[in-house]
């Protein structure tokens, strides 16, 4: 099978002192998934599909999933990164 990224639309917060929390994924399709719990954090290579980032193990509809936070130096402004997860 053959991995790769599919860049998503995520609802998040930040705290206050500065750490995110995603709530939902948005799918290529519109339609929203709520993630039930953010299991752990960590800054990984994403294996499978390539490029590295921010990893959140989450529980999406029961299941373990990963979702990437992939940050871009080259891009500036408002643009600092992008969510994706591997499929």
């Amino acid at each position: 099978m053959n991995e790769h990224k599919v860049y998503v639309r995520v609802n998040a917060d930040f705290d206050r002192e500065g750490f995110v929390h995603p709530k939902s994924i948005i799918w290529t399709n519109g339609r929203e998934y709520e993630i039930s719990k953010v299991l752990d954090i960590k800054h990984m290579h994403a294996s499978k599909a390539g490029g590295n980032g921010d990893r959140f193990t989450i529980r999406l509809g029961g299941q373990e999933r990963y979702l990437f936070y992939e940050r871009i130096p080259e891009l500036e402004g408002n643009h600092v990164g992008r969510w994706f997860v591997e499929v």
